[in-house]
């Protein structure tokens, strides 16, 4: 069994490959029952949640016999944050899809970066505008520089603000950029920088929407990876009614995303608005961006298959 680091899955992944990967992940399908999730409760502090996630090859489409069997284990622990320690760990088991044995033990905190990255490129691929250059990052945690890599992968970005509600963290991730050779600043007025972005991207576990859908601009693309639990919220009800909504899956986005399971309960969002989700976007199964100016909203929870077609990649890179 190999034991792949962190700097092996950096080595092993582009996030152009990857995009790729994942589009064809979605097209082909996988069997991934919905995530365990579980909240930790602790006698001081914010509760900690524990993320299950199986996925396992089609076996019944499959083209051949062999595949892969893979369960990412996740803990979400907010305090970090105060201590300097990143709030995601966790950490992924690849298997034989037929023998069950352990193949590759991966880092699951950086498979996670770059698989949701992707997963938000993908989107972006098909609801951004192609002449989209500007990109606004709401949040700077560790998935921040990440998602700014994989946007720039699929749009030809000219410039990335960065905004942080703590600006010290958001200075560390465009210093970090900005070593890159990419064109960062800090975003100081959110407001100002929500009407000036072509696409926006969020990742945060705000229970207050940041992302206010009056102020965006026709032909913004909003992309919302944080709030990943009923009680968290990116986005507002203007955001929503302004957009054609757009999920990574159903099942998921409307049992646990607050974005999509908060406006369905008020009757803001009807279930059957969602427009796709990716795997009907990758299979041509619908349309994504219809005109210029029309908003896109994705909604991004996570789904397992991500998570085996990028382990699955790290793997045969690896080996």
């Amino acid at each position: 069994m190999l034991n792949i680091s962190a700097d092996d899955v950096d080595r092993a992944l582009t996030f152009e490959s990857l995009v790729e990967t994942l589009r064809e992940a979605f097209r082909a399908g996988a069997v991934q029952p919905v995530r365990h999730h579980h909240s930790v409760e602790r006698p001081q502090g914010a509760a900690s949640t524990l993320l299950l996630m199986p996925a396992w090859t089609d076996f019944s489409t499959a083209a051949s016999g062999d595949g892969y069997i893979g369960v990412k284990v996740v803990t979400v622990s907010p305090d970090n944050n105060a201590i300097g320690k990143p709030a995601v760990m966790g950490i992924y088991l690849l298997l034989d899809g037929v023998t069950g044995e352990p193949k590759a033990l991966i880092d699951g905190q950086r498979l996670t970066q770059w698989r949701t990255a992707a997963a938000s490129a993908l989107a972006a691929d098909y609801l951004a505008r192609k002449d989209a250059s500007k990109l606004l990052v709401v949040g700077a945690g560790a998935l921040s520089p990440f998602l700014a890599r994989a946007h720039s992968a699929v749009r030809a970005i000219e410039e990335i603000r960065i905004w942080n509600r703590t600006r010290a963290n958001a200075e560390k991730i465009v210093a970090e950029l900005a070593a890159e050779g990419r064109r960062a600043t800090v975003a100081d007025d959110l407001d100002a920088a929500l009407g000036w972005a072509d696409i926006v991207s969020c990742a945060t576990i705000t229970t207050t929407p940041l992302v206010k859908g009056a102020l965006l601009k026709p032909g913004a693309h909003v992309d919302l990876v944080g709030a990943f639990t009923p009680t968290m919220r990116e986005s507002d009800d203007d955001a929503i009614t302004r957009a054609r909504v757009y999920v990574d899956t159903r099942a998921g986005a409307t049992k646990e995303a607050g974005d999509i399971v908060q406006p369905i309960a008020s009757g803001v969002l009807k279930p059957d608005a969602i427009i796709a989700d990716l795997h009907e976007l990758a299979r041509g199964e619908k349309s994504g961006r219809g005109s210029e100016n029309e908003i896109t909203l994705f909604k991004s929870v996570g789904a397992a298959l991500e998570d085996l077609a990028a382990a699955v990649a790290v793997f045969d890179k690896s080996r």
